[in-house]
């Protein structure tokens, strides 16, 4: 759809196309109403997930812990969509997390990560309902579509 036309870099005049949702690249899309928590005990990675998903638009909530990630879900006025979930947590580990989110949060979608994961650690956290197990460390530029695979998944 011609909207109008507008001065190019070279100065000339040229038609300016009014892009719809299809154009916009996937990195650019928004998704203000998904939310996601991410639960781990390093800073930089809390840091560095927060800013990955925050740049792409989801509604970012953190804990250091498996306690904090109990009172965020606790306290939070809508159920979280996603729920990013250290294995290796200071109180606890993501398992026993990962249970008791089950019962808080049941609609969360809860991607568990690990740098020590090992079949048992996989086949228990999805007999828990985890929508998945990844591998530490993750890719910041698979994040968002790990989200949002996640959030595509069936609830537990």
């Amino acid at each position: 759809m011609l909207i109008h036309s507008s001065l190019t870099e070279n100065g000339v005049a040229g038609p300016l196309v009014e892009k719809g949702p299809g154009d916009i690249p996937p990195m650019l899309k928004k998704s203000p109403n998904i939310s996601v928590l991410i639960v781990d005990d390093e800073p930089l990675i809390r840091w560095s997930l927060a800013q990955t998903l925050t740049d792409r638009g989801y509604g970012v909530l953190e804990a250091g812990d498996g306690r904090g990630a109990v009172e965020v879900l606790s306290e939070a006025p809508d159920p979280v969509d996603v729920i990013m979930l250290d294995y290796r947590l200071p109180d606890s580990n993501g398992l026993q997390v990962l249970a008791r989110i089950r019962s808080l949060s049941p609609a969360s979608r809860v991607v568990l990560m690990t740098a020590f994961g090992t079949p048992e650690v996989f086949a228990e956290a999805m007999r828990l309902g985890a929508a998945c197990v990844v591998n530490k460390p993750i890719e910041m530029q698979e994040v968002a579509s790990l989200v949002a695979r996640a959030r595509g998944s069936a609830p537990a």
